[in-house]
């Protein structure tokens, strides 16, 4: 199984108002934990260290 990079969202634009909805109210710091959190929560879901370890690269890339 590899990343997927493919756009695998459904309803994006709900998904993103959501995503920046749960970090209202928040002060910067506040919202890098969430994120962290989110991040790590993710990465558990995932489990699978060659997918999570792929997307570390791509993430760190340009453009990536």
């Amino acid at each position: 199984m590899s990343l997927t990079l493919t756009p695998n969202i459904s309803d994006p634009d709900d998904f993103y108002a959501e995503l920046i909805g749960g970090q209202r109210d928040l002060g910067e710091e506040e919202a890098l934990r969430m994120n962290a959190r989110l991040v790590l929560l993710l990465a558990n879901h995932i489990g699978d260290r060659a997918i999570l370890s792929e997307a570390i690269r791509l993430a760190r890339s340009p453009g990536g």
